[in-house]
């Protein structure tokens, strides 16, 4: 998103003088009401919230599979080089997220990036005492979720995949710090349930673009259901106030 002036603001007559309607100490004129003059261009975008979700479901259900003892601890490594990628393709997600003006989606993917990369840097390095401060890692996430859920609701999609994340990160931070082998285990359960919900979420997402409507439910509401169900003057409302078009942030 861009500001594009319709016209310039000191038109010269050739001999250094402009025909603006206000003045300055130095001679140059300026006009004193650039409203009328500015044109705010807006880029659609592909919506990547298909490619954050169902990239959250493939690395839930590999750490999840690790958790549950379907891969074995000698897999540790090759787990955490599958997770690898992504902390890019999330990282992506966020970036287009910040494009399309939706902070709390590109916050939210932003940090599940962060998170990825962490994950895998600690378990394919085998770094010392990584179980203990990826316990401690997924209890701080466990926080940031609980703020971010108490914002999301309206984007149920997201809202429901931070709720189903929240018990995971729960117990995957305190089976870290314990070592208890059944909150290991309950962690992976967990993580195959969001890995199901942020599936779901992602099919549903991709149906709506196809199809330009909802197909299967997702529960949009207040602001979320606006964005989608309402007009053009609904979707530049306050439009000039936005982030990358007010003069700071």
């Amino acid at each position: 998103m861009s500001t594009v002036p319709g016209a310039d603001a000191d038109a010269d007559d050739g001999h250094g003088h402009g025909h603006g309607h206000g003045g300055g100490p130095s001679g140059r004129r300026f006009e004193p009401d650039l409203r009328s003059m500015t044109r705010i261009n807006l880029h659609p975008i592909a919506s990547p919230m298909p490619l954050g979700f169902f990239t959250v479901a493939i690395a839930s259900v590999m750490t999840g599979c690790l958790q549950l003892g379907v891969l074995q601890a000698q897999d540790r490594r090759a787990v955490a080089l599958c997770v690898l990628p992504a902390f890019a393709l999330q990282f992506l997600v966020s970036v287009l997220a910040f494009g399309a003006r939706d902070v709390i989606a590109a916050t939210l993917m932003g940090t599940f990036a962060g998170s990825w990369l962490a994950y895998a840097l600690v378990t394919a390095t085998g770094a010392a005492g990584g179980p203990k401060v990826l316990g401690v890692f997924n209890l701080a996430f466990l926080c940031f979720g609980a703020l971010m859920a108490a914002v999301t609701r309206p984007k149920r999609a997201l809202w429901f995949v931070l709720v189903a994340s929240l018990p995971r990160w729960a117990a995957t931070g305190l089976a870290g710090l314990t070592g208890a082998e059944w909150l290991t285990r309950t962690a992976g359960a967990l993580g195959l349930v969001v890995a199901l919900v942020a599936a779901y979420a992602a099919y549903a997402l991709m149906l709506e673009d196809m199809r330009g409507e909802e197909v299967l439910p997702i529960g949009r509401s207040g602001p979320a259901h606006h964005a989608v169900e309402g007009d053009l003057a609904v979707q530049l409302r306050n439009v000039e106030r936005q982030a990358g078009v007010r003069r700071t942030l």
